[in-house]
């Protein structure tokens, strides 16, 4: 039997014309996504200055205040902000995008792309890695807006004594609030975070301005000699501090995750010309001020504002720490997404908040655990200190993983020699492994939290993805080769009634069961039948003129290969009309869908333990259900269930 590929036809082809002034129009809009990039991107990083010196000069593991741990505090402070944002993620791994998006998933797929380079081991080192780092970042999102709008609210404190125990409720409330406006969107919002991040750094740089001019000498902690004197001096208790100073690194990961909505010249503009001197200059003001006044070290940030200013101040952080915690929440709703296209994730009901900008997402089902998990954890550690162990657990090893991530990509994809390439890794790693090494110590005070999170998140994703592997591999073992059945069908002449049948199927490959058990029990078939399969390649995007590829293979049967970027949803109404462009017209209210629905049974012959059988079945039976999730008319789809032993 012939088989005739369909082509894609030139008018599906979108012809782009190139006019001379784009050039200069892309630079007149490197500004207003600068701008945008302060309240996105660096809202976590921007609101650090609340609780990172306090941490190192106040709490559990704080340093005795000295002029030599003042010091040599503020030069690891700058030499963090320097070498590991400034020069790790603005100018390297900024660098490292897929088709323009960034973020662990998308360095992940740069990595999965390369199929000569890597060894199956290698690239199980990469996978794995990259499921951790990811799983290390739902942590990151649940303590980054519980310490932020803590730490934030924490200012009243200062100013009053009486409001020590409105702390907590009052943190409570605007974390309920802040959730609860989650399924509006960030469009209407979104437009006064840049300005609002704008006035923030202002503000902290014109503080640390001030207290800076009052002492000056403490600008000398620019000089390296500081921070090697400091734990000279402090030994082992200074390793303990420098897992207090990584929290002025907080946030630095979201430079590269947001790489797709900003570009790299507005991210490098608004980091090098706003972000990185106002945070440098507060954090020196800090260290001035702690020279002078070192009964301030409980909060020296909020001993910075003037005392007429204090209550304004504690407002315009919340604001900030709202921005910062948004900014984390809608991170890991595009996180979310991504696990689920690329296999890690069972399926989610995601909602699109915006019809022009399709990276706005919400996600009830995540937007609920965050919620229930950042009060909980609220009310579980009652203050910012306690939050700050598990904080630095979950960035350090995340960033941990990007350079390693980031090594594979240079070294395998790019082809750099090992010469080039160990060096650059091995700066990276001396500083992520001197943090997380710092951080270990303060496990039993918080950061056991976040491992706990991140092994159960990524116990759940491999599960996930093996147990997909499994049942795959199930179905594919015993599926009836197609040319048999279109065979077969040829020699019974069986009865054909009008109107168009879809059904899903994971794999091109063999005949569908849903089809075999329509035929077997119905023994009817439409005029024309569709196999449609949704695959998701490692690219953020697929450009709509690639969307589809369709094979006719004779008697009405179409095969449609439908492909879709790991930042994309699937729509599979969307697929059928592209099908009508090749010339394969289809009435949607003639046109039926059959589903299968599989019932899973864990004693089978799978390689996988019973009790992640168990965990995988469970997870299959609560995700969202096909139709849904491809956007398929709910009064036009049939499941035929059949069971599966794993």
């Amino acid at each position: 039997m012939t088989r005739s590929p369909i082509f894609a036809r030139e008018d599906l082809a979108h012809s782009v014309t190139e006019d001379p002034s784009e050039a200069s129009k892309s630079s007149n809009r490197v500004l207003p996504l600068a701008l945008g990039a302060l309240g996105v991107v660096y809202g976590d990083i921007g609101t650090s200055p609340l609780y990172s010196i306090k941490e190192c000069f106040h709490g559990t593991h704080a340093i005795a205040l000295s002029e030599t741990s003042i010091f040599g505090v503020l030069s690891l402070v700058f030499w963090s902000l320097t070498v590991v944002v400034s020069i790790k993620y603005v100018a390297f791994i900024l660098n490292a995008d897929n088709r323009g998006e960034g973020g662990i998933f998308a360095l992940l797929a740069l990595i999965l792309q390369d199929k000569r380079h890597m060894t199956p081991r290698l690239k199980a080192a990469a996978v794995l890695s990259g499921i951790f780092g990811a799983a290390l970042l739902y942590g990151d999102g649940v303590i980054t807006p519980a310490i932020s709008v803590l730490s934030a609210v924490e200012g009243l404190e200062v100013a009053t004594k009486a409001a020590q125990p409105l702390v907590l409720p009052i943190t409570g409330v605007i974390l309920l609030m802040l959730f609860m406006v989650q399924r509006r969107g960030t469009a209407d919002i979104g437009t006064v975070f840049g300005p609002v991040m704008l006035i923030w750094f202002g503000v902290i740089a014109a503080l640390g301005v001030k207290e800076i001019m009052t002492n000056p000498r403490i600008l000398l902690a620019l000089s390296p000699g500081y921070a090697f004197e400091f734990f000279a001096v402090n030994r082992l208790h200074g390793i303990v501090v420098l897992g207090s100073v990584v929290l002025c690194i907080t946030g630095g990961e979201a430079l590269y995750a947001d790489l797709g909505h900003f570009g790299r010249s507005a991210i490098r503009l608004s980091w090098l010309g706003i972000a990185f001197p106002a945070l440098l200059l507060n954090y020196f003001g800090q260290g001035a001020l702690l020279l002078s006044q070192p009964e301030l070290a409980f909060n020296p940030f909020y001993g910075l504002v003037p005392r007429w200013l204090l209550y304004p101040m504690v407002g315009l952080s919340t604001m900030a720490t709202v921005i910062a915690s948004q900014a984390m929440i809608t991170g890991v709703f595009s996180l979310t997404q991504q696990a689920v296209q690329l296999g890690y994730c069972p399926r989610v009901r995601i909602v699109h908040t915006s019809s022009e900008t399709e990276g706005q997402i919400y996600i009830p089902s995540v937007n609920v655990a965050l919620m229930l998990a950042c009060i909980g954890v609220v009310l579980a550690f009652r203050e910012s200190s306690g939050l700050a162990g598990a904080y630095g657990i979950a960035v350090t090893a995340t960033m941990g993983f990007t350079s390693i991530l980031y090594f594979f990509v240079i070294s395998r994809g790019w082809g750099w020699s090992l010469k080039k390439a160990v060096p650059l890794l091995g700066l990276f790693l001396a500083f992520d492994v001197s943090y997380f090494g710092a951080n270990l110590f303060k496990v039993p005070d918080g950061g056991w939290f976040t491992l706990v999170v991140a092994t159960l998140i990524m116990i759940a994703m491999s599960t996930w993805k093996d147990g997909r592997w499994e049942l795959s591999r199930k179905m594919l073992s015993t599926r009836f080769p197609l040319e048999l059945f279109l065979q077969d069908i040829a020699d019974h002449q069986m009865q054909r009634v009008s109107g168009t049948a879809v059904f899903m199927t994971v794999s091109p490959v063999g005949t569908p069961s849903a089809l075999l058990h329509h035929v077997k029990h119905n023994h009817v078939l439409h005029e024309k039948i569709v196999l449609l399969s949704v695959r998701t390649v490692d690219t953020p995007t697929v450009p709509m003129e690639e969307r589809l590829k369709i094979e006719d293979l004779g008697q009405g049967f179409y095969r449609f290969m439908a492909m879709y970027g790991f930042m994309e949803k699937p729509d599979v109404p969307e697929v059928l009309k592209l099908g009508r462009r090749f010339g394969i017209e289809m009435d949607p209210a003639t046109t039926t869908f059959f589903l299968g629905r599989e019932t899973l049974l864990t004693s089978g012959d799978a390689r996988m333990m019973r009790w992640r059988k168990s965990l995988f079945a469970f997870m299959s039976r609560n995700a969202q259900t096909a139709t849904v999730f491809f956007g398929i008319p709910v009064d036009r789809v049939i499941e035929i269930g059949v069971q599966i032993e794993l």
